[in-house]
């Protein structure tokens, strides 16, 4: 996973001279791309193992969206994706470290048992569902 934020957030510092406006209109240069990973495990008793991930089939990246399919991935259990800094009124770059609304409604109404979303190595997030569908937010998350 880490490699892969790296990968598509390796132009995070050229943010200076673009503010979050220009970034959300997309009339400026793209610093990062989103990615989505498709994730495989398995269930034991109150436990999800995750043991793998791979790219999403059709992916659509984009600096604020993501895009793909993870049809027809064994033992498939989630998603994950990476979330691009944004630029504050300074040109700095803003870490947001939680999933957000939009995030949490594309996954409940989604078959994933797990979410992940990643700011950066040592910045993640998580939900899961209950085995009666409901949402559990933020989980507890190990990275082993």
């Amino acid at each position: 996973m880490r490699a892969r934020w790296e990968e598509n957030n390796r132009h995070w510092d050229e943010l200076s001279d673009v503010n979050t406006l220009t970034q959300m209109l997309g009339t400026g240069k793209p610093t990062q791309r989103e990615y989505l990973g498709c994730l495989w495990g398995t269930i034991s008793r109150d436990t999800l193992w995750i043991r793998g991930a791979s790219a999403a089939h059709d992916l659509k990246q984009l600096q604020f969206a993501v895009a793909g399919s993870c049809d027809g991935v064994a033992q498939f259990v989630g998603t994950w994706h990476t979330h691009p800094y944004r630029a504050d009124s300074g040109g700095r770059a803003l870490k947001e470290r939680e999933l957000s609304r939009r995030d949490l409604e594309t996954f409940v109404s989604a078959r994933d048992l797990v979410t992940i979303v990643m700011w950066d190595s040592d910045s993640l997030d998580a939900a899961a569902k209950r085995r009666d569908g409901t949402l559990l937010h933020p989980v507890p998350l190990a990275v082993r």
